[in-house]
């Protein structure tokens, strides 16, 4: 039998820091939430941390398939730990300022860093699950199909608010909610397609 063409070493790596993003990722949307003032973009990190509870268990099964114990600690999953304290710490550094449409837009900047880290480790996952095999590339396969689409969402959704939102206190004519939101974008291009559409919308 074919030996799988990746490092299980290193995937191990993977989903331990996986595990760390979404519980990161929980502490990040809870503060984010209380940042929130437009109540369209509440709405959607609400639904977001919903959905970033679900990935935790998604990821505890992918560690039940691989015998990982998901507490486990490791460097690189130390590191992921305080990159997400630190993102929770800039946004309550930036609603002590006492502005709130600025201490929404730090939050929105800090879901944005929080989803790229999430939205890459998905897709790195799903790199491994084309080529896994056996009872692990089933998990692997159907953790990323149960996700994916999600991490897209939060992801181009949460940059078009964060892009809306800055243009917005430049002090120019924004499109709120963004064009992402309104088009339901799912996909790189969909998201750019939007952002080129934006001045039709004003």
């Amino acid at each position: 039998m074919a030996k799988d063409r990746y490092d299980s070493q290193q995937l191990n790596d993977l989903v331990l820091q996986m595990m760390e993003t979404e519980l990161g990722g929980e502490q990040v949307y809870r503060t984010a939430i209380a940042c929130a003032v437009n109540p369209d973009l509440k709405k959607e990190w609400e639904e977001y941390l919903e959905e970033t509870l679900t990935h935790q268990n998604v990821v505890r099964s992918v560690c039940d398939a691989l015998g990982l114990d998901p507490d486990t600690q490791v460097p690189s999953r130390l590191v992921v730990k305080h990159i997400g304290e630190s993102l929770v710490k800039a946004m309550q550094m930036a609603q002590k300022a006492g502005d709130p449409a600025a201490a929404q837009l730090v939050a929105c900047e800090c879901v944005v860093h929080a989803e790229t880290k999430d939205h890459a480790n998905w897709e790195l996952l799903g790199k491994v699950a084309e080529v896994a095999t056996g009872d692990i590339g089933k998990a692997l396969k159907a953790a990323h199909e149960a996700v994916e689409k999600d991490e897209d969402h939060h992801l181009y959704h949460t940059k078009g608010w964060c892009r809306e939102l800055a243009i917005e206190a430049l002090g120019m004519p924004a499109v709120l909610p963004p064009p992402e939101e309104v088009k339901n974008v799912e996909t790189a291009i969909g998201a750019s397609r939007a952002e080129q559409q934006r001045t039709a919308m004003l």
